[in-house]
């Protein structure tokens, strides 16, 4: 660069004493000779700005490239810099979040620990601090749920309610110790299942649920014992309530399950409400025992199976809705069965089913195929306004169907009636399938 700055100093020299030389004469003589300085004059001058202009550009250049250097180092250091600070972000981040997952796992840990102390407050400690670690990181609520469930499925033997009388007298100490720590467990398990029905709840509005809300949460509860149990109003995926034994009222009314739910071969010794219950999913009631009243009033199955089910006390499906097949196969209603205004979309199966309460099925819909084969209704039977439809894709209008439109899809075969064959019925008395004493 140096070199061609000197270069270009010599030739504006030289250019400048060419034209020095040249004006010395005679300016005032027009002659051939002034002439010919003159034109070696502009020749001199437009080298030495020729020279001069390209020394600027050529200078020009160089700076132009060292600045877009410069820039270009710039950027590459600035980028430098950021990736740097990323790495050191990250770090910081994965530093926090394995120090969040450490804390999270000894806060479960000690937790655990405290329900497995053998005092009751101890283990109440133990749920309030699962809850709060749940409650705090929505990511561990299903793990916590779990753990809340398997404490209600440890088996126990539990007191009767607080308020019972005790035989004080001639009563021994011993006893007295046992009926206590049964008492606190009792309360024990009361807490963990408060806990499950104040996290399901999504509140009044389903556009605005409560911050407590714990959404899409799954529960098994198999084999458990459980006491006055509610998930009244509730929201939950999957429910696995199978073998269970509900004591005192059950209550679900209201609930939504958003996916398969199994209640099969559980005991309710109580009274059970499922009142405007929806069931997304399949639901199996399959060999479950109701020994006092249960209310299914306007609750909604997508399929339920309810074969070899006891209704030890009455059991109410006044409105309830059937959108797949319903199965009642077998089942004994000792106490009435209510069904008026059910409709069953795809079909109802209540072959060999034993009614040995009033029946009530006025103004019922049936929908698709109907079996009452080999069921006994031992005293009245209401199949008034009652409603057998063929099949969904076979009808045409919403009138009453004919005999031989009934002939497909509904089934009275070795049907029994010991007070006779209910009025609205006699239609069927002359179709092959029907039989009657």
């Amino acid at each position: 660069m140096k070199v061609i700055i000197a270069w270009a100093v010599v030739i504006v020299a030289v250019g400048g004493a060419v034209t020095a030389w040249l004006l010395m004469g005679h300016p005032d003589r027009d002659t051939e000779a002034n002439r010919l300085k003159l034109d070696a004059i502009r020749t001199a001058g437009s080298i030495v700005v020729g020279t001069g202009g390209a020394a600027a550009l050529l200078l020009a250049a160089r700076k132009q490239r060292s600045t877009e250097i410069a820039l270009r180092q710039k950027d590459r250091d600035q980028a430098d810099a950021a990736l740097a600070f990323a790495l050191q972000q990250r770090v910081a981040a994965d530093t926090r979040d394995d120090a969040a997952a450490r804390r999270i796992t000894d806060l479960y840990t000690k937790a655990v620990e405290l329900l497995g102390s053998p005092h009751a407050p101890v283990r109440l400690g133990g749920l309030y601090a699962l809850e709060r670690l749940a409650q705090d990181n929505p990511g561990q609520r299903q793990t916590i749920v779990n753990v809340l469930c398997a404490c209600l499925r440890m088996p126990c033997e539990l007191a009767d309610d607080a308020g019972d009388e005790l035989p004080v007298e001639d009563v021994e100490r011993a006893f007295l110790s046992t009926h206590h720590e049964r008492l606190q467990e009792r309360e024990v398990r009361l807490t963990a299942q408060r806990l499950l029905t104040a996290h399901l709840s999504p509140g009044d509005r389903p556009d605005a649920p409560l911050p407590t809300f714990w959404r899409d949460i799954d529960l098994d509860l198999t084999a458990a014992t459980l006491v006055g149990f509610s998930l009244r109003h509730c929201t939950a995926r999957t429910v696995v309530l199978r073998s269970v034994t509900f004591t005192g009222y059950a209550d679900f009314a209201s609930a939504t399950f958003t996916g398969d739910a199994d209640f099969g071969g559980t005991t309710f010794t109580g009274g059970a409400n499922f009142g405007a219950t929806t069931f997304a999913g399949d639901v199996d009631f399959e060999w479950t025992t109701f020994t006092e009243y249960v209310n299914f009033e306007a609750a909604a199955f997508a399929a339920a199976d309810f074969e070899w089910s006891t209704f030890a006390d009455g059991a109410d499906f006044e409105s309830a809705r059937f959108v797949r097949a319903a199965n009642f196969g077998s089942a004994t209603f000792t106490d009435g069965a209510d069904f008026e205004d059910t409709v069953f979309h795809d079909g109802a199966n209540f072959g060999a089913a034993t009614f040995t309460g009033y029946a009530d099925f006025r103004t019922t819909v049936f929908s698709g195929a109907t079996n009452f084969g080999a069921a006994t209704f031992t005293t009245n039977a209401d199949f008034q306004g009652a409603e057998f439809c063929p099949l969904p894709a076979q009808r045409t209008d919403s009138s009453a169907v004919s005999q031989t439109d009934l002939t497909p899809h509904v089934d009275f075969h070795s049907t029994t009636f010991e007070r006779g064959i209910p009025p609205e019925l006699t239609r069927f008395t002359d179709h092959p399938d029907t039989s009657a004493p």
